[in-house]
């Protein structure tokens, strides 16, 4: 221990010896020009010399220290190399969630929750996260890896192709680019966590290669396309359960001419309005009713439903508004017995932060309302699912450190008993 300390000393000492003698070498031709014993030329000249050998030293440890190291409040710890070719961008997310009576909706187009009658009122770590992602040889060739800590799952794994801005070549595993509300990360949502559209028409995380690309950027025929084949039998599974693929295709347009990222609420106060208006389609063949599926139910042969579905989707931002909406068609057919199941759905939500009207209301609130219902067989009376959320949001430093507050009314027809569900949530990044 003694030897650590007189070490550690050693070092401190020398550093500060190596400081005092740049600062003397810096302020010398200073003194002796003020004491006229330099001229002019004689002190400019000095001062050249020491701005080089000072440029000269910069480069060798540039050289001996080939990555530099920083922290973006946006990105997490950052990685780079001194010649741009590699980085490396470290994050943790995590979210502290409290509700009451209950978590998420019994009321589930997508697998019917039956819950305890009682109240519960609980605690739970809803999500922690680590993420990496960058680039590496190129800036062009870039990469990300996302990992669950709670369920020790590895969620994304992907590599980019990115050379160009009109086909880029994806390759892994990811959320599917299909519609907005899942895309969105639930680290960026306007409420706790999605509507209850999500669980019955998403295609969550599939493995598999896409291409997508743009044109026409900054004018009012701004489009991005993505055209992608999966496997579609959903999270980490490392082969088909049969030769059928999931086949999902995707246009959004720009109709302002910019771009609107996936996040939700307009805590960057959109200057100029930016909206997107995007459809998308997909198909695939599945052993349940239920996708995404990784089980087969007894007696079910592979393939057995064929499942087709779209979407049509809006979003749009402006000076502290936002609002977003998607409506979605489902199509199951049982290829034994040629029935088929429709399921409609559509939610519809909007933001806004109030200070930017009335002055005296502080500036990180947000409130935000959702509209959203389940058909999930069109044929079927009395069966439709409700959901109506209001929220408050408090945002420390954007959605990197905020608080959510929502409250739902979740309803059905046919007489069945409406629940309503409060959650308090904190989610934070760094």
């Amino acid at each position: 221990m003694k030897r650590l300390w007189r070490a550690t000393l050693a070092c401190t000492i020398g550093l500060g010896l190596i400081v005092q003698a740049d600062l003397a070498r810096a302020n010398l031709e200073d003194i002796l020009y003020d004491k006229g014993q330099l001229t002019k030329e004689e002190w400019i000249k000095a001062k050249a010399d020491n701005e080089k050998s000072a440029a000269e030293q910069d480069k060798a440890l540039d050289q001996k220290f080939f990555i530099k190291g920083s922290y973006d409040q946006k990105k997490g710890l950052v990685f780079k190399s001194n010649d741009g070719n590699f980085s490396m961008e470290l994050g943790l997310r995590f979210q502290l969630r409290y509700s009451y009576p209950q978590e998420g909706d019994s009321l589930n187009a997508a697998n019917q929750l039956t819950l305890d009658d009682k109240d519960v009122s609980s605690f739970r770590i809803r999500r922690a996260r680590l993420k990496m992602g960058g680039h590496a040889f190129q800036p062009w060739l870039k990469y990300y890896f996302e990992y669950d800590v709670p369920s020790n799952t590895l969620l994304d794994w992907r590599v980019d192709l990115a050379k160009f801005k009109w086909a880029t070549l994806r390759v892994g595993q990811w959320k599917v680019n299909y519609n907005r509300e899942r895309v969105d990360s639930s680290g960026a949502q306007q409420f706790a966590d999605r509507s209850i559209v999500n669980s019955p028409f998403n295609l969550d995380r599939q493995t598999g290669v896409m291409l997508s690309g743009a044109f026409f950027e900054s004018t009012p025929a701004y489009i991005i396309y993505h055209a992608g084949v999966f496997t579609g039998t959903g999270l980490n599974q490392s082969f088909n359960d049969d030769k059928r693929m999931l086949y999902v295709a995707r246009l959004q347009w720009n109709f302002l001419g910019r771009d609107l990222p996936f996040s939700q609420s307009d805590v960057e106060y959109t200057e100029n309005p930016t909206g997107s208006l995007a459809v998308a389609g997909a198909h695939n063949r599945a052993d349940r009713f239920t996708f995404p599926t990784t089980s087969r139910a007894a007696g079910v042969v592979d393939g057995q439903f064929a499942i087709n579905q779209a979407v049509e989707e809006l979003a749009f931002k402006y000076r502290g508004f936002s609002l977003q909406q998607e409506f979605h068609v489902k199509e199951v057919t049982n290829k034994n017995t040629q029935a088929k199941t429709n399921l409609l759905g559509a939610y519809v939500q909007a933001g806004y932060f109030p200070h930017y009207m009335i002055d005296f209301i502080p500036q990180p609130l947000e409130v935000a309302f959702r509209y959203a219902f389940v058909d999930p067989n069109d044929t079927v009376r009395n069966d439709v699912l409700r959901e109506q959320t209001v929220a408050l949001n408090w945002f420390f430093a954007g959605h990197r450190n905020k608080l959510t507050l929502d409250a739902s009314h979740l309803s059905q027809a046919g007489g069945v008993t409406p629940e309503d569900r409060i959650r308090l949530q904190y989610d934070i990044s760094f």
